[in-house]
């Protein structure tokens, strides 16, 4: 196993890892920056184009990069070093952002510029599971895995809640440009911390031509293990059906509530403040069930209550219902990582990570389809029909389980 090199004196506490700490962070920073783009960007385009499908499809452009290139990136991941590719990574991310900040600067600024520097900053992400994600917990060692995956998604989950409130009030205030320059500064801060992470990898020469092999080999292991499998689809399903309903935050936040720009990012925040209270728990204690019926029965209850949500007389009570509803999703990010980590073998981890990135990149798709039902039926319908889609989804992924854990003969 690569591991960071004090992992092994790491023995209560992930946080007393120096390696850790700072790939904590680094996932903190970018995750905020990641989503104050995505809520700045938002408004930008819905203030220029009116239209819920034109921000869906800025969104779309963000995720798309997961889609195709998450299984490459697992590969990638095993034969480059990992620190090389996430400073790398920061670094790309943060010229992204700063050349947005100068096109708005300018006063130049078009949506297709939003979408084209979501795609590099996408790009990048889809590095994410199989580079820092993966490092965060070998860093911490395996005794203290779930707790530093634990730690992780749970400040992914304050990243999420933040990033849109600040996003928010950053462009009522400085506007796209103010929001992307900050943005391009912290990602060069997670680059530099990056740099003292102190990471032992065995790596192996990138033969192209074995890529296709080895991706074949990983959907193989894949097929075999009903748990990754049922990892994979409910990973799809929200991503598909769930998730997607971050892009028609600003929609839903002018025409269904009434409220302004400034307050747009509570909307936002409200899952993840649900998935921070969660995560707090599974930081402190790992429930004793089964960590696959965990993970799709939080995710069904997000499902749920993203189908309430437009249909709340207020928008106090709209915040709220997502909040509740984030309380599940915790055990969703919590369950999607540590299983991979604990129970897939080394050699094969990043590439098992890089399938769920390429799941993860089923967002793109949702996205688009959601901004579709948004321009026929308006954003809060769209949204309903979506979460009703995610709610037979992962049903489905919960019947396909249990029949292939189910012992033969029976």
């Amino acid at each position: 196993m690569d591991v960071a090199p004090e992992a092994a004196a790491v023995s209560t506490n992930p946080f007393r890892s120096p390696s850790f700490r700072r790939l904590w962070a680094v996932g903190g920073i970018a995750n905020t920056m990641r989503w104050l783009e995505l809520l700045a960007a938002g408004l930008f385009v819905y203030g220029m184009t009116g239209s819920g499908l034109a921000v869906a499809a800025v969104a779309a452009a963000r995720s798309l990069p997961l889609l195709c290139f998450g299984a490459f990136a697992g590969v990638l991941s095993d034969a480059v070093d990992r620190r090389r590719v996430l400073v790398s990574g920061m670094g790309l991310s943060a010229a992204a952002s700063l050349s947005v900040c100068l096109l708005a600067t300018a006063g130049v600024v078009r949506p297709w510029h939003l979408a084209a520097a979501a795609f590099v900053s996408g790009s990048v992400w889809a590095t994410e599971m199989a580079t820092r994600r993966r490092m965060v917990g070998e860093s911490a060692g395996v005794a203290l895995m779930p707790r530093a995956i634990a730690w992780d998604s749970l400040t992914n989950s304050l990243a999420r809640m933040v990033g849109p409130l600040i996003g928010a009030g950053l462009y009522a205030w400085v506007g796209l440009a103010g929001a992307f320059a900050i943005s391009a500064a912290s990602y060069a801060a997670a680059a530099w911390l990056v740099t003292g992470v102190a990471h032992r990898q065995e790596v192996r020469p990138l033969v192209l031509s074995r890529v296709a092999r080895d991706l074949r080999d990983s959907l193989a292991y894949a097929r075999g293990q009903p748990a990754v499998l049922a990892v994979l689809g409910v990973t799809a399903s929200m991503n598909l059906f769930a998730f997607s309903y971050s892009a028609l935050v600003a929609p839903l936040a002018r025409t269904t509530f009434g409220v302004p720009d400034a307050a747009a990012g509570f909307l936002a925040a409200g899952e993840p403040l649900g998935s921070v209270l969660g995560g707090l728990v599974l930081a402190r204690w790992t429930p004793p069930w089964n960590p696959i019926r965990l993970m799709i029965g939080g995710s069904a209850l997000f499902v749920l209550s993203l189908a309430l949500m437009p249909l709340m007389p207020g928008y106090a009570g709209a915040c709220l219902v997502l909040v509740l509803g984030g309380l599940g999703l915790a055990l969703f990010g919590n369950v999607q990582t540590t299983l991979v980590l604990s129970g897939v073998p080394a050699p094969l981890r990043s590439r098992q990570l890089g399938l769920i990135t390429v799941c993860i990149g089923f967002g793109p798709m949702g996205q688009v389809l959601i901004g579709v039902l948004a321009a026929s039926f308006g954003s809060g319908t769209a949204v309903v029909i979506s979460a009703a889609a995610g709610l037979a989804a992962l049903a489905a992924v919960g019947l396909a389980y249990a029949r292939g854990t189910r012992p033969r003969g029976r």
